[in-house]
């Protein structure tokens, strides 16, 4: 966490942020991040920090790097905390947006978020010849006990910190004639793709001997429906008041475009890209894997059979605006890139050092706010406005370098 006693008054509310210079950005930054050598957090946080041996480990056949914009977002108080919120993107107004949109929760009582615990799903397929299933799910049964205690041998580490493989369940595919068990694990902080899918293998190897079948696919599946977090904002209309427009009017427009989406897949689809333009930069910025993230807020929107908006908006008997955001959210503050990346490792310590839990409720209430954000715009002025406004700089740079390159022919 930040040394609060260093810097007692840090908050996220921070007015005409984006007009200061480089410099007194990364100094504010570093405070909450608990830094009082600025130059070493900017160093941290430069455009090119990765070394030649971590470009090599990170991936295949280096030839370089390829740098994101860094920036955080403001105005975020979540639980009663104040929390500047690292996100590493290309788009202009994606921060922008989010800043916003927390601005509007924070008039109201801030950001309340809960998460379930860590729990990632191995898949385990078995080839099972012919129908008679309730003999080979009496053997599961019998041996469900044993099978757990396997897939937790020589991971002393992980059940010392609370983790472990802790359930066991199936489901029947007649279509494949194939029985899926699902093994519970219990990551701790870690993402886990790697601690679940070593279970899964170990795990392969005892079943045979126990009922005749053939071992099929065994992996994690992205789709942690165990692995949940929710940001939820109560805002007052007045909030929304405007000049030109009362705040009641806008939030009912707001609802109807909620109500939109819900209703129309098209809609849907552009509303939770909406959502994901502020989750994933949170995720690439800690070093997280925002593809699986991605994979997962999908199939969770279409899980009822229908593509859905991810977010859930209404109005309360008292007129205020209510918000939600559920969603799988398996991530890590421990372990490969999170803990290799220098970037990824400041940008964890800028939020307080949260754990895999606390973490994955602020890119839920990043996700919330980047929605709330579009909706109103979309409601009042139209996306454009103010989407082209900050988009008018790299007009202006594409514009310069097009004069400086015909100056120099």
């Amino acid at each position: 966490m930040a040394d609060r006693t260093l810097f007692p008054d840090l908050s996220s509310r921070l007015p005409g942020f984006y007009e200061l210079p480089l410099s007194e950005r990364r100094m504010i930054a570093a405070k909450f991040a608990g830094e009082e050598d600025t130059i070493r957090f900017g160093e941290k946080c430069n455009l090119g920090g990765l070394t030649a041996e971590l470009t090599d480990t990170f991936i295949e056949n280096a030839i370089g790097g390829f740098s994101l914009p860094l920036g955080v977002a403001t105005n975020f108080l979540i639980n009663d905390e104040d929390i500047l919120v690292p996100m590493a993107v290309e788009e202009t107004s994606v921060l922008a947006a989010a800043s916003h949109g927390a601005k509007l929760v924070r008039a109201g009582s801030g950001f309340k978020t809960s998460s379930t615990p860590p729990i990632m799903t191995a898949q385990i397929q078995l080839e099972i010849p012919g129908k008679n299933i309730s003999e080979y799910e009496a053997k599961l049964n019998q041996y469900k006990p044993n099978i757990l205690e396997y897939a937790n041998r020589g991971h002393k580490r992980l059940l010392s910190r609370g983790g472990g493989a802790i359930d066991l369940t199936w489901r029947h595919i007649p279509e494949i004639q194939s029985l899926i068990l699902h093994l519970d694990v219990n990551t701790g902080d870690a993402m886990g793709a790697n601690i679940v899918n070593t279970m899964a293998e170990k795990v392969a190897t005892l079943i045979p001997s126990l009922f005749s079948c053939e071992v099929g696919l065994c992996i994690l599946t992205n789709l942690s429906v165990k692995r949940l977090a929710k940001a939820e904002c109560w805002i007052p209309a007045k909030v929304f008041d405007r000049p030109e427009m009362d705040g009641a009017d806008v939030i009912e427009r707001i609802h109807r475009a909620y109500l939109f989406a819900y209703h129309d897949i098209y809609r849907a689809t552009t509303h939770n890209k909406g959502v994901m333009n502020g989750v994933d930069p949170v995720l690439i910025a800690t070093g997280n894997d925002w593809r699986a993230v991605e994979a997962g807020a999908h199939a969770w929107a279409a899980r009822s059979g229908r593509y859905l908006p991810l977010t859930n908006w209404s109005i309360t008997e008292d007129r205020h605006l209510y918000g939600c955001l559920e969603m799988p959210m398996a991530v890590g503050t421990v372990g490969g890139v999170t803990k290799l990346h220098p970037t990824a490792q400041m940008a964890l310590k800028l939020m307080g050092s949260p754990n895999a839990r606390k973490l994955a409720e602020i890119i839920c209430s990043v996700g919330l706010a980047q929605n709330l954000s579009a909706l109103r715009a979309l409601s009042s002025e139209g996306i454009q406005h103010g989407h082209m406004h900050l988009h008018q700089k790299n007009i202006d740079l594409l514009e310069r370098q097009i004069r400086q390159g015909a100056t120099s022919q």
